[in-house]
C-alpha cells in the first residue's frame, strides 16, 4: 500500500523470513559462533535460549547456511511429541529408511538410528540434532534425548544435540529429575535483544535492502522505536511497519517519534507516554512535597511561644572564632549518571576492545566474531550467565550486559572488583562505582577471555585420554604443589576425584567433570603470571 509513496520495492518489516534481511548483531553473531563450535565439538548438549522475537530462528538459519561441510544437521521445529515419534521424525530428517515393523519401538529406531551414525563417523561426517522450542520437551522425552548422547565409539560421541527455546527451557533443566541432562550441556548462551545502536543499524539495514535511498526514519523515531521495542526485532519489525503505514495516511515522507508511539500504542493496544513524561511527572512530585515541607516548617516557625525568646536584649560574649571546616569529598558519581556521561562508550565494539587490551590482544570491530578473534590470539571466550559470586571465582575481567530502569542497555567492563567498589571500563572513561548498584543494573550476562593450556577446551571426564587430560593432571598437581612431570594422560577414578574437590572447594557443581567452568576456575586459582586479575591478591 505504502511502498510507492516512499520508493520501496518491497516491505521492509515483514515478519516473513527472508535470508535477504538477514542482519547479524554482535550478540546473534557470538550465538552462532558458539553453535558452529558445537558442531565440531564430541559430544553432549549446546543450549541456546532467548525471549520470544529475539533471533533465534535467524540463529538457526544462519547455522543451516554456514553449517560445516562436513556436518549433517536434522532440524526439529516442533518436539511436542512422543518418544517414538521423536525417533522417527529425526531419522525422516536425516533421510534414514525405516521398516515399517520398527515404527513403534523405541528400541528398533534407537538401533538403526546407531547403525547410520556409525557410518557417518566412519565416513567423517559430523551429525546434529538441532531442537527448536526445546522449552515444550516433557521430561520423559528430554531423557530420550539424553540417551542419544550415549550413542558413541571408543573415543567420541556420535551426535550432537542442540537445544533452542526460550528461557523457560533453563527453568526446565533445573528440575531435579533431569540434572543428568543439565550436566551434559557443554555450552550455553542467552540471546539477549538488540542494543539501542544495533537496532540503529538493523532498521536502516532492512530499509536499505528494500530499496530506500532516504532515511524513513527521524534519529528521535529511532530512539522511540527503541524504547518501545526494547530491541526486540519482531517487535521493531511490526511496530516500524504500522508505523510507516501511519506516516502513509499522514501523507509524511518521514516517520517520527510522535508517530512510531501512535503505532506502538496500537500493537500494544495501550497508551505509549513520550520518554521525557515519567521525568517531568517525577520533577513535579518532588517540587511539590519540597513546597509542602517548606510551609510545614514555616508554620511550625511562626507557633513558637514568646516565652522561648532570650529574656536579656544584651548581646551575648562573641565566641572566638573556630578554624574552616575542611570541605566535604565530593560524593561518588552513581553509575547512572555513569552510563549517561558522554564521555562513555558503552556499545559492544567498545567494550569488547577493552576486554582484549587487557589481554594485550586486538579487537577489530566489523571482522570476525569476538570469541573468533580471541581464538586466533590463543585465548578463549567463557559466554555465560551468573552472579558476582562466579565472577570472583573465575577473576578474569568480564564484559556486562546492564540494564537501566527505562530499558536502556549498556556493555561495559568489569576491569576490577574490591570490597569497596567495582571499577568499569567504558571506552577511554575508568569510573569507580557501587558494587551494588552495579548488581541491580547487571542482567548476569557476561563474557571473559582466559588462555587454556592447550586450545582444546572441551568438557573432561571419566575415560577419556590424551594430552588435555595430562595438562589437567598437571595443572591440579601445581595446585596442590606436588611435583609435576606424571606422564599419565588417562582420566581415571583419581582425577575424577581430584576434580570433584577441587570443584567443592571452589562453589562449583560438584559432578567430577572438567568442564569449562572448572577449567576457568582452575587457571583462576593458579593466577599465572602476566594474566589480568579482577582481584588483587589481597582482596
Amino acid at each position: 500500500m505504502y511502498l510507492s509513496f516512499y520508493g520501496l520495492a518491497e516491505k521492509p518489516f515483514s515478519i516473513t523470513p527472508d535470508p535477504r534481511y538477514l542482519f547479524l548483531s554482535g550478540r546473534h553473531t557470538e550465538a552462532l559462533a558458539h553453535l558452529v563450535y558445537g558442531i565440531d565439538e564430541a559430544g553432549g548438549f549446546i543450549q541456546l535460549t532467548g525471549e520470544v522475537g529475539t533471533g533465534k530462528t535467524t540463529v538457526i538459519r544462519s547455522l543451516l547456511a554456514r553449517a560445516p561441510q562436513n556436518a549433517e544437521i536434522a532440524l526439529i521445529l516442533n518436539p511436542r511429541m512422543e518418544e517414538a515419534e521423536f525417533m522417527l521424525t529425526l531419522c525422516e530428517e536425516l533421510g534414514i529408511g525405516v521398516p515399517d515393523d520398527a515404527l513403534g519401538s523405541v528400541k528398533e529406531l534407537s538401533d538403526i538410528l546407531n547403525r547410520y551414525l556409525l557410518r557417518a563417523h566412519a565416513e567423517g561426517r559430523r551429525v546434529v540434532l538441532v531442537v527448536d522450542e526445546a522449552q515444550n520437551l516433557t521430561p520423559e522425552l528430554l531423557e530420550q534425548v539424553r540417551m542419544l548422547t550415549n550413542l558413541e565409539t571408543e573415543s567420541q560421541k556420535l551426535l550432537q544435540i542442540i537445544l533452542i527455546g526460550q528461557p523457560e527451557l533453563r527453568e526446565v533443566l533445573s528440575r531435579y529429575e533431569l540434572r543428568q541432562v543439565a550436566q551434559r550441556i557443554t555450552g550455553r548462551y542467552h540471546l539477549q535483544p538488540l542494543t539501542r545502536s544495533e537496532t540503529f543499524a538493523y532498521v536502516k539495514h532492512r530499509l536499505r535492502v528494500a530499496g530506500a535511498t532516504a532515511d524513513l526514519f527521524t534519529n528521535g523515531a529511532l530512539r522511540a522505536l527503541y524504547r518501545v521495542s526494547g530491541g526486540v526485532p519482531r517487535l521493531i519489525n511490526i511496530i516500524a511497519d504500522r508505523a510507516l503505514l501511519g506516516g502513509y495516511t499522514e501523507d509524511r515522507h518521514q516517520v517520527t517519534a510522535a508517530m512510531v508511539r501512535k503505532a506502538a500504542a496500537e500493537v500494544f493496544d495501550r497508551r505509549v507516554m513520550p520518554a521525557w513524561v515519567p521525568w517531568v511527572t517525577a520533577a513535579v512530585t518532588l517540587m511539590v512535597v519540597a513546597a509542602g515541607v517548606a510551609i510545614w516548617q514555616l508554620r511550625g516557625a511562626s507557633l513558637v511561644p514568646a516565652s522561648a525568646e532570650p529574656a536579656a536584649a544584651t548581646a551575648p560574649e562573641p565566641e572566638p572564632e573556630a578554624p574552616p571546616a575542611p570541605a566535604a569529598a565530593p560524593e561518588p558519581r552513581t553509575l547512572a549518571d555513569v552510563l549517561v556521561d558522554p564521555r562513555a562508550a558503552t556499545d559492544g565494539d567498545a567494550a569488547f576492545a577493552q576486554l582484549f587490551a587487557l589481554w594485550n590482544g586486538q579487537y577489530l570491530a566489523g571482522g570476525e566474531d569476538p570469541c573468533t578473534q580471541a581464538l586466533r590470539q590463543g585465548l578463549e571466550c567463557l559466554v555465560s550467565k551468573g552472579t558476582m559470586e562466579d565472577l570472583q571465582r573465575f577473576d578474569r575481567p568480564a564484559l556486562l550486559d546492564l540494564v537501566q530502569a527505562n530499558g536502556a542497555t549498556h556493555r561495559v567492563v568489569l576491569a576490577s572488583l574490591g570490597n569497596d567498589g567495582a571499577d568499569l571500563l567504558l571506552g577511554d572513561l575508568r569510573e569507580r562505582v557501587d558494587v551494588m548498584q552495579l548488581v541491580a543494573a547487571w542482567s548476569g550476562d557476561f563474557i571473559l577471555l582466559w588462555r587454556p593450556p592447550e586450545l582444546d577446551t572441551r568438557s573432561l571426564s571419566l575415560g577419556m585420554r590424551g594430552s588435555t587430560v595430562r595438562a589437567l593432571r598437571d595443572r591440579l598437581s601445581q595446585l596442590a604443589g606436588r611435583p609435576g612431570g606424571a606422564r599419565n594422560d588417562s582420566y581415571d577414578a583419581d582425577l575424577e576425584r581430584e576434580v570433584r574437590e577441587f570443584q567443592q572447594q571452589r562453589g562449583l557443581d560438584v559432578d567430577g567433570i572438567a568442564g569449562v567452568k572448572t577449567q576457568v576456575a582452575l587457571d583462576a586459582a593458579l593466577r599465572t603470571p602476566g594474566t589480568p586479575l579482577l582481584q588483587s591478591s589481597g582482596s
